[in-house]
């Protein structure tokens, strides 16, 4: 007795999912259901290479106090496997560690495996070297591509079943995904595309991890893989089999940042209402992409024209700061879900109309457990509606929660978070101290003026162009053209006053003209048009003279890819 009693204390102690035994995850048409309860489900997106490993324990506390219950995260396959069976888990690409630091916490895990993740990263997660393995053709009936895929697919499961992450083996993981929004472009593939969808579903199922498998943005997911929405709003979205619970894995609280464009900006309050609309609509897994954006470091930027910063105007900033009100009013409406929760879970919804924009959803099982929604549509009038005999006032594009059906605790166009600022300000770096005790040396910056073009001996010499990523295999962001042309003393341009023009046309991304180590210009594309035109009259002198162009590329295609 005694021992069956310090097992239950310290089950109560670690508090994982509230339960120290395996959790059996299952769903049907109204929710998930773990260790036989159901669940209404609130999950942020934390990408774990966004950051740095020592601001994680810090992020993932942070949306738990903000009423987070899962934590999401892609796993992205070109950070961890760098060459075909060479694997990386060090650093920022430590899954393991994430993960376990998500369960330590008390959390859930969603992981969307992919491969193909998109995500604003470097040619979609997919990695460089792929490219070059003869016969392959991105995401489709492809066998190159399927072998590949599968085997980073099985590793991953197999890395997460070995620490015993899965949630049956009592781990964090309740759901898996595999593939990415390929709905969108599955018309492109022709009739590889459906052959590779259900291909997808039953090699990600074949896996045996015990726990759900999602795929989101895909209509035709087949059984008994999940369909999940990714949108602004996602409260009129349906499962494509009335067996499937309604998940949105994507709920955009910004958007990210490209070069050359203004910063993008979505209200708290419009936030907060396309959560409650979901919920009030019968959602049961709603997740925020993103929570916490983070930074792209190195070179893991795609789109291309992706800024270094993923901030996404999220509920956690860039640096890891809750973005007030933001942050706050969202806590706030976890809370009034929350309260609801049970009543959301044990009944149907009845819908009330309430006026021409105006409605409610009321969630009454006949007993003394009863939630109401009610919602004003109307984007630019408030309005006075009637429920239950008691008048309210619904501000608009609103929705305001009931928990017991009578009283509002949340309205979601009324902010009373405080709000804050974060300012950038100037600050003076000085060199660090040395300390030979500690092994530490004084650092200095140093500034490297490189010559244009090539000052050493050339790679290779081709009389013509070569492709930059092609050559480079996306090693490095730059690649050097050079050539030289000698100009007689006797020319006529150089007697006139006309002057020679230097024309490039390219498909992007950006360059740098030089002519003997002199610059004429820079051109480059820009997110929503990559190709570009430079055209710019140089002067010329007789003799040799050498034209050096500095091809520069900002990330890699990261959205619909084909070989």
């Amino acid at each position: 007795m005694k021992i069956f009693l310090l097992f239950l204390l310290f089950c109560f102690f670690t508090s994982l999912f509230n339960s120290c035994f395996a959790g059996n995850v299952t769903y049907d048409r109204r929710s998930l259901i773990i260790d036989g309860q159901r669940k209404l489900l609130i999950s942020a997106a934390i990408h774990y290479p966004r950051s740095v490993p020592a601001m994680w324990p810090g992020l993932v506390q942070t949306a738990k106090e903000g009423g987070v219950d899962v934590i999401e995260s892609y796993v992205f396959w070109n950070g961890h496997e760098l060459s075909p069976g060479k694997y990386n888990f060090e650093g920022r690409y430590d899954l393991v560690k994430f993960v376990k630091i998500v369960q330590q916490a008390g959390m859930y895990m969603i992981l969307r495996i992919g491969p193909f993740v998109a995500a604003e990263w470097n040619f979609g997660g997919v990695p460089a070297w792929l490219h070059y393995v003869p016969g392959t053709v991105f995401r489709t009936d492809n066998e190159p591509f399927k072998y590949y895929m599968r085997n980073f697919t099985t590793f991953i499961v197999n890395l997460m079943k070995q620490e015993k992450l899965f949630a049956p083996q009592g781990g964090p993981i309740i759901l898996a995904q595999v593939e990415n929004e390929y709905g969108y472009y599955e018309k492109f593939y022709g009739e590889g595309a459906k052959r590779y969808v259900t291909w997808a579903a039953r090699m990600a199922v074949s896996q045996n991890n015990g726990v759900p498998w999602i795929m989101c943005q895909q209509d035709d997911a087949p059984e008994p893989v999940i369909n999940t929405c990714n949108s602004f709003y996602c409260d009129q979205f349906t499962p494509n089999s009335p067996n499937k619970p309604k998940i949105w894995t994507e709920n955009w609280p910004g958007w990210f940042k490209t070069f050359g464009a203004r910063d993008p900006h979505r209200p708290a309050e419009d936030v907060a209402f396309s959560v409650a609309r979901f919920f009030q609509k019968g959602g049961s897994v709603h997740n925020y992409y993103m929570y916490h954006g983070g930074t792209n470091f190195g070179r893991t930027s795609g789109g291309p024209f992706i800024t270094t910063s993923y901030d996404y105007e999220a509920p956690i900033d860039e640096y890891g700061l809750p973005r007030l009100p933001k942050w706050g009013h969202l806590k706030e409406l976890h809370k009034a879900i929350k309260l609801s929760e049970h009543a959301l879970l044990k009944s149907e919804p009845t819908t009330l109309s309430l006026g021409p924009s105006q409605e409610a959803d009321v969630y009454d099982d006949g007993s003394e457990v009863c939630a109401a929604f009610l919602a004003n549509l109307d984007d630019k009038t408030d309005k006075n509606v009637v429920f239950r005999n008691v008048s309210y006032h619904l501000p608009s594009w609103s929705v305001s929660i009931l928990p017991d059906c009578k009283n509002v605790v949340f309205n979601t166009a009324k902010v009373g978070s405080q709000a804050s600022l974060v300012e950038m300000m100037p600050e003076e770096l000085m060199p660090s101290v040395t300390s030979p005790s500690k092994g530490l040396k004084a650092l200095k910056w140093d500034v490297f003026v490189e010559n244009a073009g090539i000052w050493g001996v050339a790679d290779f010499a081709k009389n013509g162009f070569v492709d930059h990523i092609n050559t480079t295999k996306d090693t490095t962001d730059y690649l050097w053209y050079t050539t030289s042309i000698i100009v007689g003393e006797n020319e006529e341009f150089l007697k006139k006053a006309g002057r020679p023009v230097l024309l490039i046309e390219s498909k992007g991304h950006a360059l740098h003209a030089f002519v003997n180590q002199e610059l004429q210009g820079s051109a480059s594309g820009s997110g929503s048009h990559s190709p570009f035109k430079f055209e710019s009259p140089i002067s010329l002198k007789a003799g040799k003279n050498e034209i050096a162009l500095l091809s520069m590329t900002v990330g890699l295609q990261e959205g619909y890819m084909n070989g």
